[in-house]
């Protein structure tokens, strides 16, 4: 781990006198010890007396949010994690915490002027997020690494080192707004939709979503990159990461295959009923509801229709084939439920579902099991994945979410 330096504050001494009981009993001696109100984080501190650790990815977004605490008088500190090595991931422009990420966020920091520390998290990135990532497809999944990623490092390990840093709240630039009414804390959608991350913050717990703050949650894209040229960042420009971190160009087949070389295996595609259609180079090269790259020809279903991957085999190393129709699910089911929510009646409860992360959100009523759940669609939904994610809302707010493991077809 890099040498960091933690600056202690110093305990003021207090000394006590003893104070003779009749001068409580006289009203016009009582005083309230001072107090604050509720600062912009919903702490009950002065800004100044608040400390933030601010979770730096040397992005725009992260950026922005520490500037922005900054300027409103909070004690930040800014954390970046060194999270993989790049003779795995070779080093890209725009791959969240590659060496010229770790440089931007620093930079950032010496514009605006707070602490900035870099912890190493190769080892623990590596076992939690990129062999579980490797094992999901060989089991014929379709993994989400940037849930694991939040769940079992940033959201997790990260924030024990900002409570170690005297931390009063861990902040981070995601597009997801944390509001505390009757039911206690509660997340929401972003409110600018097209930005909205809440889907990959659903294994997010009520103790972690206590102690987070995503200030840009109310925020558009337009006024993130405002706000960063109004602070003179260096990153103002910078573009958004659209692929995976530690996925060079977006080709995770190579990666899957150096650490996994049972992937690409061959074996077969084929049919509903068995029959083979022809070969494949590795079942990591396919997913549910794909339909471009299965390369049969000019070989088409029923009806002379396009074939689509319906599902993955592993065991048999083969890739299931068929037309559009056969991808309709109407039930979806989940294991490793995280849930946010009241308690859900037998009779379950009307919610609101997305199966991936850039489809819409579909009605649906939904069941609880424990730590299992059970969705049953309004609507047959298409190219339901095991690996995805489903996660739930009722209007705005997240209720909670687990992996999809299966189905039934309508």
């Amino acid at each position: 781990m890099f040498a960091v330096q933690i600056h202690k504050n110093l305990c003021a001494v207090i000394t006590a006198r003893v104070v003779p009981l009749r001068h409580f009993n006289n009203p016009r001696n009582f005083r309230f010890p001072p107090t604050h109100p509720m600062n912009s984080l919903g702490i009950n501190k002065s800004p100044s007396e608040t400390r933030v650790v601010v979770a730096m990815s040397g992005g725009v977004d992260s950026s922005v949010t520490a500037a922005l605490l900054a300027e409103q008088g909070y004690d930040v500190v800014g954390v970046t994690l060194y999270l993989y090595d790049h003779g795995l991931a070779v080093e890209r422009k725009g791959a969240c915490c590659a060496g010229q990420d770790i440089y931007d966020a620093r930079r950032v920091s010496e514009v605006v002027g707070f602490p900035h520390y870099v912890f190493d998290y190769e080892n623990l990135f590596s076992q939690s997020v990129i062999e579980d990532f490797a094992d999901g497809y060989l089991r014929g999944e379709t993994p989400i690494p940037c849930v694991r990623c939040n769940q079992k490092v940033k959201f997790r390990d990260m924030m024990a080192t900002a409570r170690d840093l005297g931390a009063d709240a861990l902040a981070t630039g995601h597009y997801a707004r944390r509001v505390v009414n009757g039911h206690g804390v509660e997340m929401l959608r972003a409110s600018d939709d097209s930005k909205d991350q809440s889907y990959f913050l659903f294994a997010t717990t009520r103790e972690q979503l206590e102690y987070l703050r995503f200030p840009l949650g109310g925020m558009s894209k337009t006024e993130t990159r405002a706000l960063a040229e109004r602070f003179n960042l260096p990153v103002a420009a910078k573009p958004d990461s659209q692929d995976i971190c530690f996925v060079p160009d977006g080709d995770y087949a190579s990666i899957v295959s150096k650490l996994r070389p049972g992937a690409i295996d061959p074996g077969d595609i084929v049919d509903t009923y068995g029959r083979v259609l022809g070969q494949h180079e590795g079942i990591i090269h396919y997913t549910v509801g794909q339909r471009r790259g299965i390369n049969l020809g000019a070989r088409n279903g029923e009806k002379n229709e396009p074939l689509y991957v319906l599902r993955i085999d592993a065991d048999k190393r083969h890739v299931v084939v068929g037309i559009r129709d056969a991808l309709a699910q109407t039930e979806v089911l989940l294991k490793d439920l995280n849930w946010l929510g009241e308690e859900v009646p037998e009779d379950g409860i009307e919610i609101t579902v997305k199966l991936r992360s850039a489809q819409p959100p579909l009605p649906a009523t939904f069941y609880r099991d424990g730590d299992t759940g059970r969705i049953i669609l309004n609507e047959p939904a298409f190219g339901v994945a095991p690996g995805q994610a489903g996660v739930i809302y009722q209007n705005d707010r997240l209720l909670g979410g687990g992996w999809i493991t299966g189905g039934e077809s309508s």
